[in-house]
């Protein structure tokens, strides 16, 4: 079992009533050696936008320059009289029925039996069908290798039982990975003990990056353009 360090993530707070509520998934149909479901739950309120998750992925999984497998979109929010900021941590929402394995005319894209969804580079063609078939902007075509990328829950991470390169080092304690179908588990825990919410609902592609404290106007299309950090060039 993997859990996260942050045992004072136990005690999180109600979150908003209101928005498209994600229901406690059953017991998962894909099931790894172990019977598990991973699956990950990212706290909004916790997250402070720092992007150590964005340049520990970069570093992890050798993601090329300008191209991310996860980040934390900021926005600028005004209501009335105040402004603010908005951070909304992003990745590959590794679903249950994902709408990026049917599209792959080679089968390069697939779901592992533990409910990860990753990409086979030796059969990959480099087609973008699935890039365009994702709802959540997750995927992108590797323009080193020429082939589909994505966040995979760093999975040769996970099978060595470690955690996923974002979690271990999200200072805040935003990002909580487990597996699903224990109930020991903390990410089971906290979807039984809160209301959950998840991006896009109505695709219907039962996401399994559950999301605490999502504001409703973020849970579909934002209106507006999302500020993106990148890292920059030489050092400038």
């Amino acid at each position: 079992m993997i859990e996260s360090r942050r045992s004072f993530l136990r005690a999180l707070p109600a979150v908003t009533i209101g928005a498209a509520i994600a229901p406690l998934p059953g017991k998962a149909d894909t099931k790894g050696e172990g019977g598990q479901r991973w699956a990950m739950v990212v706290d909004v309120q916790k997250c402070i936008g720092c992007q150590a998750c964005t340049v520990s992925c970069i570093m992890e999984n050798a993601v090329p320059e300008n191209s991310f497998r996860t980040v934390v979109s900021t926005y600028e929010v005004k209501e009335e009289n105040r402004c603010g900021t908005y951070m909304l941590p992003r990745l590959c929402n590794h679903c249950a029925n994902p709408p990026c394995i049917p599209v792959c005319p080679v089968g390069a894209t697939f779901q592992r039996k533990d409910g990860v969804v990753v990409v086979d580079g030796d059969r990959c063609v480099g087609c973008a069908y699935c890039v365009q078939a994702c709802p959540y902007d997750a995927r992108f075509i590797n323009h080193e290798t020429g082939k589909a990328d994505k966040c995979t829950f760093c999975a040769h991470r996970v099978d060595e039982g470690l955690l996923p390169a974002c979690v271990e080092t999200c200072v805040g304690g935003a990002r909580i990975f487990g597996d699903l179908n224990d109930p020991e588990s903390m990410v089971h825990q906290l979807l039984t003990e809160n209301k959950v919410k998840v991006l896009k609902p109505e695709q219907g592609t039962q996401p399994h990056v559950f999301y605490l404290g999502l504001d409703t106007r973020f849970a579909g299309h934002v209106e507006g353009e999302a500020t993106l950090w990148q890292p920059s060039k030489h050092g400038k």
